[in-house]
C-alpha cells in the first residue's frame, strides 16, 4: 500500500520498568499517577512477556516480528540483518516515522533505526547529527565497511567512556524532556504519524532529578549507593537492607520522573485534538532485579521481574481494563502496530494471530509440546559475552574467581503460562516455579512430578526447534568461551565500544 490507512502509532518503552513498581499495577504505589490516568482508558496486560531480559533484541524482535533466535541480533552479534522493520513497512505505507532515544543500542550503528525518517539518540557527548538526520546513510556506510567500522566504533567507544564517567559521578542528566520536546515537534509536523520513544531513566545507574529524589529517595546520595550491578553480582560488593531501599528510591524517582514527562506529551495530544486518532502502546523492554535470586540489575536471569513486562495498549478496538488471563508476548506488538495502521508487513506478513486488534488473536492451530500454544510466552538468553567479561574483570579485580558452572556462563531460555514457568540454563540445574501460588520464583519444582511442568519442559523444546536455536545439547555445558569462537572482527568491534577488554 501507498497511502496511510489506519490511526496514528506512539510506541513508547519504558527501559527497564518493573511492572511492580508502578501505579498501574500496584495501587498503593505513588510513582506513576499519570500512566495509571492513561491505563483507564487502555488495556492492561498482567502476562506480558519480554522475548529476552535486554534491549537489544526485545527491540529487534518488536521492530521484526521474530524471536531473538529468529533474527539473531543477540549477544554474539549484536547487529540486526537482513529483516525488514516495522519502520520500513510504515514508511512504506506512507506514515512519517521517528525514532526518539537515549539507549545507545537503538541507533543506525545496530541497524534498528532502520526505516525512520528522522531519529536522534540524544547521546550526552557524541553529537547526535553522527547517528540521526541526513548524516544517518554515512554512518550505515561507515559500518558496512570494514575498514570504515572501526573508525565508527571508536567513535562511540569515546562517547560511552565519556558518558560512563559522568555518570558515575552523578552527571549524565535525563534526555527524556527533549526526547519528549522532539516528539511533540515531530507529531504536530505529520498527518499520520508512527512515532517510537524509548525513555531511559529507569536503567542504571539511577541519578533522578533533584525534585523527584527528594520525594521517593530523601537524604540519599547516588552517588555512594552500588550503582554497578557486576561489583554486586560477583561478590566484590556487598548491599544491605538499607542500601537496598535507597535504590529502590532513587529508581522509584526516576520512574516519577518519567511519568511525568509522559503526562506531558499525553497532555499534548489531547489538547491538538489528536488523541482520539492515535494508538498508543506503552511497555517496558525488560525489567530490573534489585537483589531477588541473589542479582542486581538485568543480566544472568530470566526471572518474573525482567521478562513479565507491563504493557498498555490504547485502541479503540481493545477493550480497556485489566486483563489477568491473556499472554501476550511483545513479538505480538509488531503485528498490532501494523494492524492499527491498516499496513501489511514488508518483511513478516501481518498475522491475525499475533494482532491484539483481532479477534483471533493467540488463536493458533496448533499446540506446543503439547500445551495450548496461546497461553505460553517463550523467552531466550543468549549465553552472555559484553556483561560476562564486565562481571569477571570486576571479579579479578577482587581476588574473586567465578564458578564455570553457573548461570553467569549459561545460556537460558524459559516457557511462561500466567500459571507456571519452566527456565532451562546450560550449566545449572532446570528451574521451574508455579507462578499463581509462587509469584516470587522461591520453590523450584522442576524435578518434581508435575504433568503442568512437565508439559511447558516439552513446549521450551518444541518452540526451540522451531526457531532453529542451537543450544538445547550444550546442557552439559560444552558451549564454551563464546569470545574465542567469534571472528576477530566481531571481537574488535566489542572491544572498541569497551564492552570487553
Amino acid at each position: 500500500m501507498t497511502d496511510a490507512d489506519g490511526s496514528n502509532v506512539l510506541f513508547v518503552v519504558l527501559d527497564t520498568v518493573r511492572k511492580d513498581r508502578l501505579s498501574v499495577y500496584d495501587p498503593e504505589m505513588e510513582t506513576t499517577p499519570n500512566l495509571a490516568a492513561f491505563a483507564e482508558e487502555a488495556a492492561v496486560f498482567d502476562n506480558a512477556v519480554a522475548p529476552a531480559p535486554w534491549t537489544l533484541p526485545v527491540h529487534a524482535s518488536m521492530f521484526t516480528g521474530l524471536y531473538p533466535s529468529e533474527h539473531e541480533a543477540t549477544q554474539e552479534d549484536p547487529y540486526l540483518a537482513g529483516a525488514t522493520t516495522l519502520a520500513e513497512s510504515l514508511s512504506a505505507a506512507g506514515y512519517d516515522t521517528a525514532c526518539y532515544s537515549s539507549n545507545a543500542w537503538i541507533t543506525s550503528y545496530t541497524n534498528l533505526t532502520a526505516g525512520f525518517d528522522d531519529h536522534d539518540n540524544f547521546f550526552q557527548i557524541m553529537p547526535s547529527e553522527l547517528l540521526s538526520g541526513p548524516l544517518a546513510s554515512v554512518w550505515r556506510t561507515m559500518n558496512d565497511n570494514d575498514t570504515l567500522r572501526s573508525v565508527a566504533d571508536r567513535l562511540v567507544q569515546m562517547g560511552n567512556k565519556i558518558h560512563e564517567h559522568l555518570a558515575e559521578g552523578g552527571g549524565g542528566d535525563t534526555k527524556t524532556p527533549q526526547v519528549i520536546d522532539k516528539t511533540i515537534d515531530f507529531i504536530d509536523d505529520s498527518d499520520d504519524f508512527f512515532a517510537f520513544i524509548n525513555l531511559m531513566d529507569a536503567h542504571l545507574p539511577y541519578h533522578p532529578p533533584e525534585e523527584y529524589a527528594e520525594e521517593f529517595a530523601p537524604g540519599v546520595d547516588s552517588t555512594e549507593v552500588c550503582q554497578n550491578s557486576k561489583e554486586y553480582n560477583c561478590g566484590a560488593r556487598e548491599i544491605d537492607d538499607e542500601e537496598w531501599d535507597a535504590i529502590t528510591g532513587l529508581y522509584d524517582a526516576e520512574l516519577a520522573h518519567i511519568d511525568d514527562q509522559l503526562d506531558r506529551l499525553f497532555s499534548h495530544l489531547k489538547e491538538t485534538g489528536q488523541w482520539e486518532d492515535t494508538t498508543i502502546v506503552v511497555c517496558a523492554d525488560h525489567g530490573e532485579l534489585h537483589g531477588e535470586h541473589g542479582l542486581y540489575g538485568h543480566e544472568f536471569g530470566i526471572y518474573d521481574p525482567l521478562v513479565n513486562v507491563p504493557l498498555m495498549v490504547k485502541h479503540p478496538e481493545i477493550e480497556p481494563g485489566h486483563d489477568a488471563e491473556t499472554t501476550v508476548e511483545l513479538v505480538d506488538l509488531y503485528h498490532t502496530v501494523l494492524d492499527a495502521a491498516g499496513a501489511t508487513g514488508r518483511g513478516e506478513p501481518l498475522a491475525a494471530t499475533r494482532s491484539l486488534l483481532s479477534a483471533d488473536y493467540r488463536e493458533f492451530a496448533d499446540d506446543v509440546g503439547g500445551h495450548d500454544r496461546a497461553d505460553v510466552g517463550f523467552v531466550e538468553y543468549h549465553q552472555p559475552v559484553v556483561e560476562l567479561r564486565q562481571l569477571e574483570g570486576k571479579a579479578s579485580a577482587a581476588g574473586i574467581e567465578l564458578d564455570e558452572q553457573s548461570r553467569f556462563y549459561s545460556r537460558m531460555g524459559a516457557a511462561r503460562t500466567p500459571e507456571d514457568k519452566f527456565i532451562h540454563c546450560t550449566r545449572i540445574p532446570d528451574e521451574a516455579y508455579h507462578l499463581d501460588t509462587d509469584p516470587g520464583e522461591t520453590d523450584n519444582v522442576a524435578d518434581a512430578d508435575d504433568p503442568e511442568i512437565d508439559a511447558l519442559r516439552d513446549a521450551l523444546w518444541a518452540f526451540v526447534e522451531d526457531v532453529d536455536a542451537d543450544w538445547p545439547d550444550e546442557a552439559d555445558g560444552a558451549d564454551g568461551d563464546v569470545l574465542d569462537e567469534m571472528d576477530d572482527d566481531t571481537k574488535d568491534r566489542l572491544q572498541d565500544l569497551g564492552y570487553i577488554d
